[in-house]
């Protein structure tokens, strides 16, 4: 894998049995959200209540889990949720799942129908390698709010992924940046599948296989390459 990973070892500790999975891809070709990506997201919606059976997302076991990691680090989990339940969440509400793009469109329906965190990264606007650690406070954050980018802190201790340059996503997989989202001019990617016990490997690794195949339908020619859980 050209990008880096690291987990460092008191993420490990404070959370064992964390397995991250990584979908490298070259030559995308991203656009707006379209019938297609559409038909993933109403497909995982439905997948999604057939799994839960009239269960609310976190009695979910693998939603439950992220919810004591959070706790684990000190967040709010019914507040700060983890990507995964909030986007849960919304695939089971009157609203429904939000249309971004192709590219985010796809990895939003892995997610939703397995229940697992995703997150997307533009790698040409990567700095350096990623890692994931428990933040000192003050590395920079880049969000937006109204309209605007503003620059944010995470917390002291709060776990984050970042690279040489600051923050990518904080608490773990709750809210990504600006910076490295994936826009309809991205190209190249990296996808992140997050998962705890009792998540098993195999399911893990479905979800993987997945995000690769709607991958390669969405951009024929492009190199999708799955890396094994580290």
């Amino acid at each position: 894998m050209t990008l880096t990973l690291t987990v460092a070892d008191e993420v490990r500790a404070l959370v064992p049995g964390f397995t991250p999975l990584a979908v490298e891809a070259r030559g995308l070709v991203n656009g707006p959200s379209d019938a297609t990506s559409s038909a993933l997201l109403d497909d995982a919606a439905r997948r999604l209540a057939a799994r839960l059976d009239g269960r609310a997302p976190h009695e979910d076991p693998h939603v439950a889990a992220w919810r004591e990691a959070y706790s684990a680090f000190g967040a709010k989990p019914s507040r700060t949720r983890n990507s995964a339940e909030a986007l849960a969440r919304r695939a089971l509400a009157d609203g429904g799942l939000p249309r971004i793009n192709l590219l985010v469109d796809a990895y939003n329906a892995v997610s939703v129908a397995h229940l697992v965190p995703v997150g997307g990264e533009d790698t040409d606007r990567i700095r350096g390698g990623m890692r994931l650690l428990r933040a000192t406070g003050t590395e920079p954050f880049v969000t937006a709010a109204g309209g605007q980018e503003v620059v944010e802190h995470p917390e002291a201790g709060e776990v984050v992924w970042c690279d040489d340059e600051g923050v990518t996503c904080r608490r773990w997989n709750w809210r990504q940046g600006v910076r490295t989202r994936l826009t309809e001019r991205s190209v190249n990617a990296l996808f992140l599948l997050e998962g705890l016990a009792p998540m098993p490997l195999t399911a893990l690794e479905a979800a993987g296989a997945e995000l690769a195949e709607t991958l390669e339908k969405l951009s024929p020619g492009a190199r999708i390459t799955v890396h094994g859980p580290a």
